[in-house]
């Protein structure tokens, strides 16, 4: 039997002691300096080939790496009683506005929605572990921005934000409301009827 590398041996041993997932600098202060990051990712990549198709696996989440059951198995560790997090629906469409246009103020949020929303459903967010703030908007008033975590990509199963579906995607899966199809349409036509309208002198 060949030796295992010492520092995939280490690599796996910090991330399966990890109650959450790592970044590869993290990972990096628990196995040793002397360690660089490329000896970091190259032992990431062992594991995570080495775990293919095995019962569990090592998954990259944006830049933190954790492991996790295998995706079909799931079911056999689900228990009787699970803990239900329904969002309402103004929580679900600002939890939508944040990811697809982060970082966003609480104002762009209003503005996209159309509504004003209420401080308890970004507190409802940021208690799921979904959104953090993410700084001040360098305007008059500096209004807080807030952006998406590596838990809100963790939970949804997302590699990196640029996994979130498109409007293609959406409409595909008919989850685009048909007001807003129509209108779409509508907009599309009138831009259309602009375009080869003559210009006036």
């Amino acid at each position: 039997m060949s030796a295992i590398d010492p520092t995939v041996r280490a690599v796996e041993a910090v991330l399966f002691a990890s109650p959450e997932p790592m970044s590869v600098d993290s990972i990096r202060a628990h196995v040793g300096v002397t360690k660089g990051a490329a000896d970091i990712r190259a032992a990431l990549d062992t594991l995570e080939a080495h775990y293919a198709g095995r019962g569990i696996a090592l998954v990259r989440r944006g830049d933190r790496w954790h492991f996790q059951t295998a995706p079909d198995l799931a079911h056999l560790l689900r228990r009787d009683r699970e803990e239900m997090r329904r969002l309402s629906r103004a929580g679900i469409e600002t939890l939508a506005i944040i990811a697809y246009h982060e970082p966003v103020s609480r104002a762009e949020i209003e503005a996209i929605r159309g509504v004003a929303i209420s401080k308890g459903t970004l507190d409802v967010l940021m208690e799921a572990g979904w959104v953090r703030p993410a700084g001040r908007r360098e305007v008059p008033g500096r209004p807080l921005i807030y952006a998406t975590t590596p838990a809100f990509l963790q939970h949804f199963g997302l590699t990196s934000r640029r996994d979130l579906p498109g409007l293609e995607d959406l409409r595909a899966a008919g989850l685009l409301d048909p007001v807003d199809l129509a209108l779409e349409r509508l907009e599309d036509e009138e831009e259309a009827a602009s375009d080869t309208s003559p210009e006036g002198d």
